[in-house]
């Protein structure tokens, strides 16, 4: 019988990701994986893509994983536990190993995974490897320097789109990677964040035993590279769901369905005015930024409404 998915139950369970690893206090990344893996009551085999999560749980010749796991470049988590999930299901047909109810994930960061990981992604579910990824998406480059890239938010401030009197921080919106991965009809897909930890832990049991290949983009605050302070973390994620510029979805068997409405729609500006990344925009030469900013945000809400037949 599955795991109750209240606090009292949960807290019964052996942790898979220990404590003493060396991510930032309040990092959106370790909320989210200790959160995920207790709403797996089976065994797992993890791969982990070069980036923070990574770095910061195995500095050697320590570990913070209780559970098998796998290191390896930054741009082919996928392919390597795709390749896992074969060997193991060519051992049990060869009836080396018994079968049993492993379940495979993958972890990468929007740097990994947005960009440079894209392509093995989506090689890995075209060819219908029956495996979880999930990308932690905390908007830039991270674990390297706060660099930007495809997952970061219009007129954010980073090192390669840094604020200035000519360039007010990045000129682009951020790409809709969960759309990508619906577009590519596997079995399940879903946007999540830790801030409402039962959808997510909801949606990572339905994504491991949907019978193919399945991705989860979760919100992955960082408050280094977002410039907060580290006991804000939920409390910014949330503002982002509920400004809907994180929205909570999934596309099951192709069927699109929200999982979270926000009984009031705040504007996108209270969740920027939260963070030192946006602080120039306020300045009154920039403001248009979110005058845009918001103006992108509705437009996809809509879209995603009206794709989940709410509109």
């Amino acid at each position: 019988m599955a795991t109750k998915l209240t606090p009292k139950e949960l807290a019964k369970n052996v942790e898979r990701l220990t404590p003493g690893h060396r991510l930032c206090a309040g990092c959106g990344a370790s909320i989210i994986v200790r959160q995920m893996l207790a709403a797996i009551d089976e065994p797992v085999v993890i791969a982990n893509a070069t980036g923070c999560l990574e770095v910061a749980t195995t500095i050697y010749p320590y570990t913070a994983w209780r559970v098998p796991w796998i290191h390896n470049a930054f741009e082919n988590a996928a392919s390597t536990i795709s390749g896992v999930e074969a060997a193991y299901r060519s051992m049990v047909r060869q009836g080396k190993i018994p079968e049993q109810n492993i379940k495979f994930l993958a972890f990468g960061g929007d740097g990994g995974t947005y960009d440079i990981g894209l392509q093995a992604l989506s090689g890995a579910v075209e060819r219908g490897h029956q495996f979880l990824y999930v990308c932690y998406d905390n908007g830039a480059y991270m674990n390297t320097g706060i660099q930007r890239s495809s997952a970061t938010p219009l007129g954010a401030h980073t090192t390669t789109s840094p604020a200035g009197k000519v360039v007010p921080g990045k000129q682009q919106h951020r790409k809709d990677l969960t759309a990508i991965m619906a577009a590519h009809n596997i079995p399940y897909v879903a946007q999540a964040a830790p801030s409402k930890w039962r959808d997510l832990m909801e949606k990572t049991r339905k994504a491991v035993n949907c019978g193919g290949a399945a991705f989860m983009n979760v919100l992955s605050s960082c408050n280094r590279g977002w410039r907060h302070n580290t006991d804000e973390t939920i409390e910014i994620t949330q503002l982002a769901v509920d400004c809907c510029y994180w929205p909570l979805f999934e596309v099951e068997n192709g069927e699109w369905r929200l999982s979270y409405t926000p009984k009031e729609k705040r504007p996108v500006e209270d969740w920027l005015k939260r963070q030192g990344r946006f602080r120039h925009l306020f300045r009154p030469e920039n403001r248009y930024l979110i005058d845009v900013m918001q103006k992108e945000v509705d437009r996809r809400w809509e879209h995603l409404l009206r794709l989940c037949g709410a509109a």
